[in-house]
């Protein structure tokens, strides 16, 4: 007898029956969850090595200092996404961000671009910015997601670095506001 073709066959897990997207499997929302810390984990390394390529590039003091300080809080941020796989009991993991490696490509381009002093910190502020955003809107889901999992120690530590991502987003806006973008629009 012929076997019977279903529309989904290949999608769902033969053993599970959950669908499978992506490539990647989420039998829970716990599942979810720590795909999402381990997202979030490898999107700061990759930052981490982004940072100082930024502030060589910089122009600004203030800039180069403003990214120099994000590396030292990226490297804390790193620490607490480590102690949530502790919580978690789980090994510290990184999953491809593939956001984060557009993100920074995009960053490298800046990095490399030609322009007068100030153009080229806009444009650098402008990438950085986009990267922040990212983090905020990460942080955010995966703090969400801790807090209805009943993960009350993530939230703490999430909610600290999605504070530090707003603050860094403001500092940027402010050396863009204050200085970077006048002296960029007269050039």
């Amino acid at each position: 007898m012929a076997r019977k073709q279903f529309p989904l066959e290949g999608v769902l897990h033969p053993e599970t029956n959950y669908m499978a997207l992506f490539g990647t499997e989420f039998t829970s929302f716990e599942d979810l969850f720590e795909s999402q810390i381990k997202d979030l984990y490898d999107a700061e390394h990759r930052i981490t090595e982004a940072l100082p390529k930024m502030a060589d590039a910089a122009n600004s003091a203030e800039l180069k200092q403003a990214f120099l300080a994000h590396l030292r809080e990226t490297e804390g941020q790193i620490a607490r996404l480590d102690q949530i796989f502790a919580q978690l009991g789980t090994k510290p993991e990184r999953k491809t961000c593939q956001a984060m490696k557009g993100l920074l490509a995009e960053g490298e381009e800046m990095i490399k671009a030609t322009a007068p002093p100030d153009i080229k910190d806009a444009a650098l502020i402008a990438a950085a910015q986009r990267v922040e955003h990212y983090e905020m809107s990460g942080y955010g889901t995966a703090r969400a997601f801790a807090a209805r999992l009943g993960h009350s120690q993530a939230v703490t530590l999430l909610e600290t670095t999605l504070l530090e991502e707003r603050v860094t987003d403001q500092k940027l806006t402010k050396i863009a506001e204050q200085g970077v973008n006048i002296r960029a629009s007269q050039e």
